[in-house]
């Protein structure tokens, strides 16, 4: 008897000359391997179905490596041929597993390929783009008109004392505007004037001119602060301020840049007119209105400085005269665009500020 038919079960051998089962010749398991094991690495479709046939045919659970625990267990003589068809099957289905590894890559990749595909012959992803709120278009373009015109820009602080606010605009400590009910006033150190949100930017009129001499063209675009709040007024709102100043200035001068601001801003076939109206820093005052979405509408306050205004910066009432003008923007954009509510400038759905482009 072959000394293959030889095994070990724990610490007992058994013979081939016993009635005991007797284990498989391991040369007749690497040829039942190598006859059966290439259809099964072929018949793998994944990376993951390869590593369990590559377990099964060469690896710790095959019959390879039970071969290999039976080198130990044969006659000595006998080992070099065992373990030469160990290595020629090895060697065999080795190659056959690589290779078979190598075309499920390329096919992993490809359809990762195809997955990820991109048409590079397609218009770019341009992400959606942007324009500044209605408000601020307004504000830009009323800002270019009069700049056309030769007048220059300036800002101020929105907390302003209530000298600048109230007093250079001839308002009087019994104005109704200075209560406090009309007013947000801010806790701000021990200022005994008072520091509030400005209520309009006028106070620029008197800031700019006490740092500049006369002849002044200037417009100020900004926000303002009063306690109002129903569909056509808001807490915080913007306004665009404009002051004129020279000699021989006159109210007719007032009509003719408002009426072509008009013009330039609604259409050439705008048509305006100017009511009486009273405002504490410009005397006469007036009201203009234009006739806009079908009816009358009134659109801004002006007048000629008052000269208590010049007073107060240093200016001298009998060589120079000037107009004034306060516009608000919301106002500007409702009546332009037909919009009844002011408060649908400030919805945060942008669908509603997204048709103003």
């Amino acid at each position: 008897m072959s000394s293959y038919a030889k095994t070990v079960l724990g610490s007992h051998v058994m013979s081939a000359t016993t009635n005991l089962p007797s284990r498989m010749d391991p040369q007749q398991q690497l040829e039942d391997l190598r006859a059966t094991a290439p259809a099964q690495i072929e018949a793998a479709t994944t990376l993951s179905e390869l590593d369990e046939a590559e377990a099964t045919t060469v690896g710790r659970r095959s019959p390879i490596a039970d071969a290999r625990r039976q080198l130990g267990s044969i006659e000595q003589s006998e080992r070099p041929a065992l373990g030469k068809a160990i290595k020629v099957v090895v060697d065999e289905l080795g190659a056959l597993i690589e290779r078979k590894r190598a075309l499920l890559d390329l096919d992993a990749r490809n359809a990762l390929l195809v997955a990820e595909a991109v048409d590079v012959t397609l218009p770019g992803r341009v992400p959606r783009r942007g324009n500044s709120h209605l408000i601020q278009q307004v504000m830009d373009e009323v800002v270019d008109i009069f700049v056309s015109l030769g007048y220059t820009v300036a800002a101020g602080p929105e907390a302003e004392t209530a000298f600048y606010n109230f007093t250079a605009m001839n308002m009087p400590d019994t104005h109704p505007a200075r209560l406090e009910h009309d007013t947000f006033y801010l806790d701000y150190g021990e200022e005994d004037d008072g520091i509030l949100l400005r209520t309009h930017t006028s106070p620029m009129q008197a800031r700019y001119m006490e740092e500049h001499e006369p002849p002044v063209y200037v417009v100020v675009p900004g926000r303002a602060f009063r306690r109002d709040y129903d569909s056509t007024h808001m807490p915080v709102f913007h306004q665009i301020e404009g002051l004129a100043v020279d000699t021989d200035i006159t109210f007719q001068d007032l009509k003719g840049t408002l009426d072509h601001f008009t013009k330039e801003f609604f259409g050439p076939e705008t048509e305006t007119k100017f009511l009486p109206s009273f405002f504490p820093f410009t005397e006469p005052s007036a009201e203009m209105h234009a006739y806009a979405n079908g009816r009358w509408l009134e659109l801004l306050g002006c007048g000629m400085v008052n000269p208590v205004v010049f007073g107060h910066v240093g200016y001298d009432p009998d060589k120079v005269t000037g107009f004034a003008f306060g516009m608000g923007a919301e106002r500007l954009a409702m009546v332009r665009h037909g919009i009844d509510d002011i408060r649908s400038l400030y919805d945060p759905d942008v669908r509603v500020l997204g048709q103003f482009k």
